[in-house]
């Protein structure tokens, strides 16, 4: 059941950019369809007890910086009706296009995408603002831009992804949450991939932590390999792994990667060839091992496309992806084997906007959000955990051109 109509066109094409923007929550549930104000109250007669009374849950979203978005924006998600308030200016900081919270929730890291420092904040957990406490640069040539961060799971130690400048940067975390000088920057080396508009070198997209926190892998789109690498969170310094990466198929463009929580099997998603690779890992050595390539794309479709990012459920039965192509950007369901890894395709579906670039669960696995990049949204998706797929946004919240969303839980 729909519950926000969308507009088409005489030819049938939906027509995106008509959402709900500045309003509240109350607001939201005022007005449109009777299904539509009434949906809290079913919520409420289906939740548990405890989940009615729950606070609403602090919402990070980071993006390209122009004169009507200044920043990071804080947002508050109620968990129980699924509605994002009104977004507020956080802090005001350059392209902040990825976001990245420490174990403790007290500091948030901020990447720079146009001129490459690195920014980290404390956080206001009350009021949703953030406060600066120092910067430092990646040191690449004229200023890299920076496509992703990672804080390790003891919060010493941050690692980045210099996309432009083919290298992967540490960082120690003092007791404040203050970065350090940087420890180290690591040039990513090898042949190129196929696909020579895209991959004319290294381009380093991400880095993705074993649940342990003792090895890195570094996904880079340009030279087709995952490179692994040994966390010393203690010195902040990386070390290569034997062997010390692994080559995907030619033109497959790694992107971004995510873990089974029980350290079993590591997901690749390939953004130029729109596939999921999964892997057993070994959490010994960190070596991984192919079991299935997959694509991401619905049957029958032909067009170009890029996938965007990928991220488990928390029940560890599901895997959700976006794929950006022109007019059919979409979010993809897997079911996932737990006992073999393997996935099998449930349910594509519109992600209400255009370039769906990131999206983030929330912890209790029921709602998603998903931040669309041209059409300047945030659109909340509801989760049917037993069975892995998405209810069609009911709401839509408007931000310009949002990079990252995060949730961050008390």
């Amino acid at each position: 059941m729909r519950i926000c109509p969308r507009k088409t066109g005489a030819s049938g094409r939906v027509r995106r950019g008509n959402f709900i923007g500045w309003r509240s929550a109350a607001e939201n549930l005022l007005m449109g369809s009777p299904m539509k104000r009434i949906l809290p109250v079913l919520a409420g007669l289906l939740l548990p007890v405890g989940l009615l009374s729950a606070a609403p849950l602090l919402v990070y979203v980071g993006g390209f910086t122009s004169p009507s978005s200044r920043g990071i924006f804080a947002l508050r998600f109620d968990a129980v009706a699924g509605t994002l308030s009104p977004p507020i200016l956080a802090v005001e900081t350059n392209s902040p296009t990825w976001l990245a919270l420490d174990p403790s929730r007290r500091h948030l890291y901020a990447v720079d995408s146009r001129d490459g420092p690195v920014s980290a904040f404390a956080v206001d957990a009350a009021s949703g603002r953030l406060t600066l406490l120092n910067q430092r640069a990646t040191g690449g040539p004229g200023g890299s831009s920076v496509a992703q961060q990672i804080v390790d799971g003891s919060g010493r130690m941050l690692i980045v992804a210099d996309y432009a400048g083919g290298a992967i940067c540490t960082y120690p975390i003092g007791d404040d949450g203050s970065l350090g000088e940087r420890t180290a920057r690591i040039a990513l080396t090898g042949p190129p991939g196929p696909i020579r508009k895209r991959q004319s070198h290294s381009y380093p997209h991400s880095v993705a932590l074993s649940p342990d926190s003792r090895f890195a892998f570094a996904c880079d789109r340009g030279l087709d390999r995952i490179f692994i690498y040994q966390i010393d969170a203690a010195r902040a310094r990386l070390t290569p792994a034997a062997p010390p990466f692994v080559v995907v198929y030619p033109g497959a463009g790694p992107r971004h990667a995510a873990f089974s929580a029980d350290s079993r099997f590591f997901y690749l998603l390939n953004e130029l060839g729109n596939s999921i690779c999964a892997y057993a890992y070994d959490a010994g050595t960190g070596h991984l091992a192919l079991l299935q390539n997959i694509s991401t794309l619905p049957p029958n479709f032909s067009g170009e496309s890029l996938a965007g990012e990928i991220a488990i459920h928390p029940n560890g039965r599901f895997v959700y992806v976006t794929n950006r192509d022109p007019g059919t950007d979409n979010l993809t369901v897997f079911a996932r084997d737990p006992q073999t890894g393997r996935l099998k395709m449930l349910q594509s579906l519109t992600s209400e906007g255009d370039i769906p670039r990131n999206f983030a669960l929330s912890p209790d696995g029921r709602w998603l959000l998903c931040v669309n990049q041209e059409t300047n949204n945030v659109a909340v998706f509801g989760v049917d955990p037993p069975s892995g797929r998405l209810a069609s946004a009911h709401q839509r919240v408007a931000i310009e051109k949002p990079m990252c969303v995060i949730f961050c839980p008390p």
